[in-house]
């Protein structure tokens, strides 16, 4: 959780708050998915975090795929805005966010991937068909509606 997300959970608790963030998804030269297996809820997911005061949308994105994963990449393509009650979500310790999602895909990749935070278990490429059954609904209808 970034500095300016913690100092608002300090000040309303539990309570839903609009949290704008960064999601990228990140393909390989196989076309196969990268998702991260999250800490928090032990659930599969997309690299991509909250928004910090004086950012950019893209300007997240970079910081939380290096942060989430050691990558690195040169172009980041704006492929949608998400909101609404199906980006409702409630983490396991109770804090409750209803979430704003603007969507890049990430390409000319460098860097090594690794878990470079406490918020990610493992880091893996799938295929569509190998994708695993306990994935973040969030990914699961951005995974539904752009990489059919």
């Amino acid at each position: 959780m970034g500095d300016y997300t913690r100092e608002i959970r300090e000040l309303i608790g539990n309570r839903p708050f609009i949290l704008v963030g960064s999601t990228i998804i990140v393909k390989n030269r196989e076309d196969k998915i990268l998702l991260q297996h999250r800490s928090d809820t032990l659930e599969w997911g997309l690299p991509g975090g909250a928004m910090e005061p004086g950012e950019s949308l893209e300007e997240t994105a970079k910081r939380e795929l290096f942060e989430e994963t050691g990558l690195v990449a040169e172009i980041y393509k704006h492929i949608d805005t998400l909101s609404g009650k199906e980006f409702y979500f409630k983490y396991p310790n109770g804090d409750e966010v209803y979430n704003v999602i603007v969507l890049f895909i990430a390409s000319e990749i460098s860097g090594s991937l690794q878990a470079n935070d406490d918020e990610s278990l493992d880091l893996r490429y799938f295929s569509k068909e190998e994708i695993p059954s306990n994935l973040d609904e969030r990914a699961r209808i951005i995974i539904e509606k752009h990489l059919k």
